[in-house]
């Protein structure tokens, strides 16, 4: 079992690195940016997101460990970022953090201020009504920040909290992703695809790894999409020369 202390310990001793999923526009098939994932190397080997977030939530590590990937991104990705006309750097943020004014110094002090409209902050759609709360989304939005809604399962609960916030980025969790199949479209489909022709919504679909959940998610009219058919999660170098690939097509 891990524990916070551990965290902080392997956090002094640079045992934190970040690997980048890319983001793929789907219309023309090519990388339009990027989401950056924090990865933990130990002894034993490489620990993922899931094995030790959980344990820091509501801590001061949760915010710790969010301005540290902040810190190095902009080191890794700041000059491609700057270049790049049209990318995005999407980075996890914990909902007790934001609107606290620790995101905006880190924005400073890690030179991400000067890219700020390349920058979407990612916060789960189940932390939203207990966390955060829509006024608090609603003001972020107002003040000119990006947030998109992670893990959305595009269900009733979702779709009100869409339709009441000014939050206008989703990313489709990837487990409603696998209920694509050989059979008749799934309800969400519907749902989704409703959604795009009535509102401004850009929906980002993670997880994607088949050609037939490509082919669904083009038909419902989805923007941007993200999983292994394109690309696992990259080191730095290995994401910028995808990217350079991708827009050599």
């Amino acid at each position: 079992m891990i524990r916070p202390d551990e965290i902080q310990a392997g956090l002094d001793k640079g045992e934190f690195f970040i690997e980048y999923l890319p983001i793929v526009e789907l219309a023309q098939g090519r990388c339009v940016g990027a989401e950056a994932l924090m990865r933990w190397q130990r002894p034993a080997g490489v620990v993922l997101p899931d094995d030790f977030i959980p344990l820091i939530e509501h801590t001061p590590l949760s915010g710790l460990l969010t301005y540290w990937i902040m810190d190095q991104a902009a080191v890794e990705l700041g000059d491609w970022l700057k270049a790049q006309p049209g990318v995005e750097l999407h980075i996890n943020v914990p909902p007790e953090i934001l609107g606290r004014g620790g995101l905006e110094y880190a924005a400073q002090k890690s030179g991400l201020q000067a890219v700020r409209d390349k920058i979407v902050l990612e916060i789960t759609e189940r932390g939203v009504p207990d966390q955060l709360g829509l006024e608090a989304l609603d003001e972020a939005a107002r003040r000119g920040v990006r947030i998109a809604l992670d893990d959305v399962r595009i269900d009733p609960a979702s779709v009100l909290v869409l339709s009441r916030s000014n939050v206008r980025i989703i990313k489709i969790d990837k487990d409603v992703l696998q209920e694509i199949g050989d059979g008749p479209a799934t309800p969400w489909v519907a749902t989704l695809s409703a959604l795009l022709k009535t509102t401004d919504l850009e929906v980002i679909a993670e997880g994607v790894e088949t050609a037939e959940q490509l082919a669904v998610l083009r038909a419902a009219g989805v923007q941007r999409a993200q999983g292994h058919y394109f690309s696992p999660a990259l080191r730095a170098e290995a994401f910028l020369s995808y990217f350079r690939r991708q827009a050599g097509r």
